[in-house]
């Protein structure tokens, strides 16, 4: 990744951080960020990398700037955003990744000195994307579920790319796969895949429903009939 992008997220960082966390030290959020940005480009990451986080974190710009979310809001969306696949390992077990990832959010946040009701709320919303489900019953997410559907459709706007790029997240996602015979990786993708078109509506987002999803479905469907050949 061009390292002005890294630069830009730096800084997207600092200008969350500093209002969440006022108290630490310049030094400490400059070594989180520096963590976290190693973390976002180990070497096994093809789809799970750098350039993913960038997408979340600008798609929850387009939502907040669409009024689907406040500006706190939004801070939780991309503060969940750094965090929500940070630790990410292919052959994990279903659910390990997120559940690691939430449990190192809550250690460095709490690290930094973020408020407890606020690292109870980004730790939600990272456990939201084990099965991206806004409505679950977790107790932070209560007055939070316009920053959860944010997240949430953030995190799938990758199914909306124009098609040159939704190719190349599908060739990605093979890649990160590699270690899985082709049979079965077609179908488990199949059975991912096929999961979000028989959603009634894969966006949770008003301005994500009216202007993603259209694309999404047939990126998905395309992705399917391909898959089928």
């Amino acid at each position: 990744m061009p390292a002005q992008a890294f630069r830009q997220l730096t800084e997207s960082w600092h200008t969350d951080t500093v209002l969440l966390a006022p108290e630490a030290p310049p030094a400490l959020r400059e070594a989180e960020v520096e963590r976290l940005l190693a973390g976002w480009s180990e070497p096994h990451r093809r789809y799970h990398d750098a350039r993913h986080l960038r997408e979340v974190l600008g798609a929850v710009e387009e939502l907040a700037a669409a009024g689907e979310t406040d500006a706190v809001g939004a801070r939780l969306a991309r503060v969940a955003g750094w965090y929500h696949d940070l630790a990410y390992d292919p052959q994990a077990a279903a659910g390990s990744n997120e559940h690691r990832s939430a449990t190192l959010a809550r250690d460095h946040l709490n690290a930094l000195g973020v408020a407890q009701g606020t690292v109870d709320v980004v730790e939600a919303l990272i456990l939201m994307t084990v099965d991206h489900d806004p409505d679950g019953e977790h107790p932070a997410m209560a007055s939070r579920r316009h920053t959860a559907a944010v997240l949430h459709d953030a995190d799938l706007w990758i199914l909306s790319a124009p098609d040159p790029r939704y190719r190349e997240y599908a060739g990605q996602v093979r890649d990160e796969y590699a270690h899985v015979p082709d049979d079965l990786f077609v179908r488990g993708r199949a059975a991912v895949l096929s999961g979000f078109a028989q959603r009634p509506e894969l966006y949770r987002t008003a301005h994500a429903r009216t202007h993603w999803e259209p694309r999404a479905r047939a990126n998905v469907t395309a992705e399917l009939a391909r898959l089928e050949a």
